[in-house]
């Protein structure tokens, strides 16, 4: 009989896997055996192995798109054999270090204009990835910011969809995030890393500063509308399963989910992370959100109540809610229905701006 945490994760996780590129064959082979959250990791690992594996086989034969397809996967079964597996940091480490890897293999075959940067923040580097759409010359750009749990490494598939409409995207990640996380912090005001992030992409000759969205998904839709507030640089926003207000969430979280939050965090007690959560909120914040912006949210997200979108949408000027029926957390399951348009809206937005 499986424990709680796997019946939890195979009952909620399932859509976000294979929206962001893991085989549903994938997922059902490698969860269905599962019975203690304790193995979580080592199975998901194995499955990298497996496709990093079939990578090299490919890339030795010549087959460099079919190996470059394989990075991915391996990168995205190493990312979440750990994403929020706190029982072991050591084996988290190496997990996580295997997911950078994995996709850096991935982007050097499949993706000429990938590029790892770094940028110098609070006395220390975040690290994110940058591509471009080929052949574009200064193209827009849109940040891609990260929640709680996931990692720059999680967004290949989200990147396609904006490079394919001709925008670079940079996936980021900031404190508390990746390999960002190892050194820095969850910091409420986001606006800050945001800022130093744009410091050096506008100046770059080969983005168009004037032109930056970004889209944020879980907390990092707080994160996203939160920087939006105080950064002008950023022309349109799109927030897709942010929370109003964590501290009002954090006494439910899920035992893995309260782990990965306090360690991010730097808390050490509950009542530490209690305290700190409260530190994430909106209130008195949206109202100086002037771009436009778009809130998506799935009625039936188990980890967020929809009226936290509600309440976003309604104290931020510009903000239309886009609020799906069926949708579960972060809309994973109805990615059809509002990635892609979502991506065209940050297009025709940021094409308005000269």
């Amino acid at each position: 009989m499986p424990d709680v945490e796997i019946t939890s994760a195979v009952a909620n996780w399932g859509p976000r896997f294979t929206a962001q590129g893991v085989d549903p064959g994938d997922f059902a082979r490698v969860t269905g055996p599962l019975e203690r959250w304790a193995d979580w990791l080592g199975a998901w690992s194995a499955n990298g192995d497996l496709h990093a594996t079939l990578a090299r086989e490919a890339q030795d034969a010549g087959r460099l798109l079919t190996a470059g397809e394989a990075w991915v996967r391996a990168a995205l079964s190493y990312h979440f054999a750990k994403f929020v597996w706190m029982l072991d940091l050591d084996r988290h480490r190496v997990a996580a270090d295997q997911a950078v890897a994995a996709m850096n293999r991935a982007h050097r075959l499949l993706d000429a204009t990938a590029e790892r940067v770094e940028i110098g923040f609070d006395g220390a580097t975040m690290i994110g990835n940058l591509r471009r759409p080929p052949g574009a010359q200064r193209p827009p750009l849109v940040l891609l910011i990260a929640g709680l749990d996931s990692t720059k490494e999680e967004f290949f598939a989200v990147e396609n969809v904006f490079l394919a409409r001709g925008m670079a995207t940079f996936s980021l990640d900031g404190p508390g995030q990746g390999e960002t996380g190892y050194a820095l912090k969850i910091r409420p005001d986001f606006e800050a890393p945001v800022a130093a992030v744009l410091d050096v992409l506008c100046a770059r000759s080969d983005l168009d500063g004037s032109r930056v969205g970004l889209l944020g998904v879980s907390l990092g839709g707080y994160y996203g509308a939160r920087a939006a507030a105080f950064e002008p640089r950023i022309r349109a926003v799109v927030i897709c399963g942010g929370p109003y207000d964590y501290g009002a969430l954090i006494r439910d979280r899920a035992p893995h989910s309260f782990a990965t939050f306090a360690h991010n965090s730097g808390t050490t007690t509950p009542e530490e992370t209690y305290e700190f959560a409260a530190r994430l909120t909106l209130e008195g914040v949206l109202g100086q959100l002037s771009q436009p912006m778009i809130v998506v949210f799935g009625k039936r997200d188990r980890l967020i109540p929809w009226q936290h979108a509600e309440r976003v949408a309604t104290e931020a000027p510009n903000a239309d809610l886009w609020l799906f029926e069926e949708g579960n957390h972060v809309c994973m399951n109805l990615t059809y229905r509002w990635r892609p348009q979502a991506a065209d809206w940050l297009a025709e937005r940021l094409g308005e701006i000269s």
